[in-house]
């Protein structure tokens, strides 16, 4: 029990002193917003995984959010993810989902939950269960913010969602499938993406894919973050309220040119392979092709030869 209350204490002294050398950041940089004209020049991490903290405070102070409501899908034990800042900095009102074993504990073994209104579902979300969660406690009303990223069927739940149903949203994206397909994952229950391919690198859905979605859903792509992984949407109805440059839909290169080496050897070992050989290690796997919804393996849209 001892042993318990200095582990609990040293991670709080931890936790801490990351909020405050953040949040004097965010304070610093925000007396500068008006002068930026570069997505990544805000990136920045806090409690993020990469430097979406940065880019997040952005979108919600030129938006006037001061207490946001926010949802995020995939945060692990929620030691980083992209809706923790907002809830150690605001107190805020949030729903967090996940599906990993004994989720509230490990949540509160990184945040105090007393700080705010927040509220944690320990399942596996999919296209059919989605609306459900989200209807329970009101959280498709008047939504702030929205993070998704559960390496899998991200863009089937997505298809869920209603039209506006966010001001702000961040979409994980497979950055291997490239600038230009519009391709996705099968739709399938308990997608699990190591068991879908030792690799790790066949999951999700193509960047293309997503924007193409969420203008349908009247959303407009801004950008992405320094590592190629997450795309940032504004709502159209907000985007008088930001002064950065809007990316260029036409050339998604930019945007998909991850260098990135998370792949793994049939041992489950990082391989570290890179630039096209990543694609050709899951050309036997199949995806779902979105311009004429059909099955089809990899190797048929990538092999040219």
């Amino acid at each position: 029990m001892i042993k318990n209350f200095f582990k609990k204490a040293i991670t709080n002294y931890k936790n801490r002193k990351i909020f405050m050398i953040g949040n004097s950041h965010v304070l610093n940089m925000r007396t500068k917003y008006n002068a930026v004209r570069k997505l990544n020049d805000l990136d920045y991490k806090i409690f993020s995984q990469n430097g979406e903290d940065g880019i997040i405070d952005y979108f919600l102070n030129r938006l006037g959010i001061e207490n946001p409501k926010f949802v995020e899908i995939g945060i692990g034990d929620y030691s980083e993810c992209n809706s923790r800042f907002i809830f150690e900095r605001t107190s805020a009102k949030g729903l967090v989902i996940d599906c990993i074993e004994d989720l509230k504990n490990k949540i509160s073994k990184n945040i105090n939950l007393w700080k705010g209104d927040l509220r944690i579902v320990n399942e596996e979300i999919n296209s059919n269960n989605i609306i459900e969660i989200l209807n329970k406690d009101s959280f498709l009303n008047e939504l702030d913010f929205f993070s998704l990223d559960i390496d899998g069927n991200d863009y089937w739940i997505l298809e869920k969602m209603p039209n506006n149903f966010s001001k702000i949203a961040v979409i994980e994206y497979n950055s291997v499938f490239g600038p230009d397909l519009k391709v996705t994952i099968p739709n399938r229950e308990n997608f699990n993406r190591t068991d879908y391919h030792f690799s790790n690198l066949c999951f999700g859905a193509s960047l293309r894919a997503i924007i193409d979605l969420m203008e349908k859903k009247n959303f407009k792509f801004i950008g992405t973050n320094l590592t190629r992984c997450n795309a940032f949407f504004l709502q159209t109805n907000y985007l008088n309220k930001i002064n950065i440059e809007i990316s260029n839909l036409n050339n998604l290169k930019n945007h998909t040119n991850s260098n990135i080496r998370e792949s793994r050897d049939q041992q489950g070992k990082l391989n570290y392979i890179s630039g096209e050989d990543k694609i050709k290690s899951i050309y036997e796997c199949e995806i779902f092709d979105l311009n004429d919804h059909k099955i089809k393996k990899i190797k048929n849209l990538f092999d040219k030869s």
